[in-house]
């Protein structure tokens, strides 16, 4: 069975920072992301990261937000600087396997980060 956990999230003021930990296990990941959801909007990529080692980043967070991690350990971590409040939603942390026409995702239960004086 496949679980995916996130945490690090809370409550920050704007400029703030919080890193987020996703840990996964019960599958081998070949990429490793963080989607962001805010109320009545979709859900959205913020960044994402493979075993190659290429990134993928939003054009809202380039610059402040970094994701690093261990894809071969199901590990992956955000680092976001700089918070704004539009910055304010649930983050899913999603775990992916997959090859030539085929893949497999895994989401996590999300963490709630909301960036509020």
């Amino acid at each position: 069975q496949v679980h995916v956990v996130e945490s690090g999230g809370g409550l920050v003021q704007p400029g703030g920072s919080l890193r987020l930990s996703c840990a996964a296990s019960g599958t081998i990941s070949t990429t490793m992301g963080w989607y962001r959801q805010a109320p009545g909007k979709q859900r959205d990529l913020v960044a994402s990261t493979t075993t190659g080692g290429s990134t993928k980043y939003a054009d809202s967070v380039k610059g402040r937000f970094t994701i690093s991690g261990d894809i071969a350990n199901n590990a992956v971590y955000l680092q976001m600087n700089n918070l704004k409040p539009e910055d304010t939603a649930v983050y899913y942390c999603k775990a992916e396997r997959g090859g030539p026409g085929w893949k497999y995702e895994y989401w996590g239960q999300g963490t709630q980060v909301t960036v509020s004086s």
